[in-house]
């Protein structure tokens, strides 16, 4: 779907009467985020900038993570961001240092982490989906380590979820969801999401899991610490503005047609409901889940 006119001269004439954010990560793992951000602060101009040339980013090296990422925040800068959100764990844990050092303390840099800390404070069992890198990353047995050593954690690998949530493909979605619930062991309390792109599904996990479980995952925390760092309080009532610019992999460009497969997707987009369910898959319904 088009975007409007993404000239960064005209965004620059406008930032003194709109604030904005800008959030980077290889691909729609952002879109959950921006849509928490836009639900607490519908006036904010967001320019999203995905990386479709190189991703995903797991099987990557820290180097290379670190310099794409980087990229990615350098391509919206143009457009005059008040603040970046690192919307990728990945990215985050291989990246956001440089981030800071390169551009705070002009620009706030959020970064992203797996709610492991409120989902080990229900007691747990508690299960942390992740790709199959994270799950065995030193960085993921640090955060277990830190804030859930005494609470029965079980990291597993969602293979292939976050590529069939990329692709749009409901039913391969749900094939993955199978295989991750599979190898999640019964009595798991709560189930932390460790990918940002999961999150845009929470509604079929949740479908899957049964409702015993809870869903932990960060969008909403991460948009009202951004708000924190640029001085908004949250407030719904305020007038649209949202999606102004996508970059891809640093170009102006459309949002992929797979993001009408998601609520978040569709809200970000301002696509009629009946209109995006016509014109691809939708996933629907409520979730339980805790940011």
């Amino acid at each position: 779907m088009p975007v409007p006119d993404a000239d960064p001269q005209d965004r620059a004439r406008s930032a003194s009467t709109t604030r904005r954010v800008a959030l980077v990560d290889s691909g729609l793992g952002l879109v959950g985020y921006a849509d928490a951000l836009h639900s607490l602060r519908p006036d904010l101009g967001l320019v999203l900038s995905l990386d479709p040339d190189n991703m995903p980013y797991g099987p990557r090296t820290p180097e290379d993570v670190r310099r794409l990422i980087l990229a990615s925040a350098l391509a919206t800068l143009p457009y005059e961001p008040d603040a970046i959100v690192v919307a990728c764990n990945t990215a985050s844990v291989h990246g956001l240092e440089a981030l800071r050092a390169e551009l705070e303390p002009n620009i706030p840099v959020i970064g992203t982490v797996p709610a492991i800390r409120p989902a080990a404070a229900t007691g747990g069992p508690v299960a942390v989906w992740s790709t199959a890198a994270t799950t065995s990353s030193d960085y993921l047995r640090g955060l277990v380590d830190a804030f859930a050593a005494d609470i029965e954690t079980h990291p597993i690998a969602a293979l292939g979820l976050a590529e069939a949530i990329e692709s749009g493909d409901v039913a391969e979605v749900d094939e993955c969801i199978a295989y991750a619930v599979s190898r999640t062991p019964g009595g798991v309390r709560s189930l932390v999401l460790g990918c940002t792109h999961y999150g845009l599904v929470t509604e079929r996990i949740v479908a899957a899991l049964g409702n015993d479980v809870t869903v932990f995952d960060s969008p909403l925390a991460v948009a009202r610490q951004t708000l924190r760092r640029i001085g908004l309080a949250p407030d719904a009532d305020q007038p649209r503005a949202g999606v102004e610019t996508i970059l891809l992999s640093g170009r102006a460009g459309e949002a992929p047609v797979s993001w009408r497969a998601y609520p978040a997707g569709i809200r970000l987009l301002g696509v009629d409901e009946e209109r995006a369910r016509s014109g691809g898959p939708h996933g629907g319904g409520a979730s339980r889940a805790s940011a």
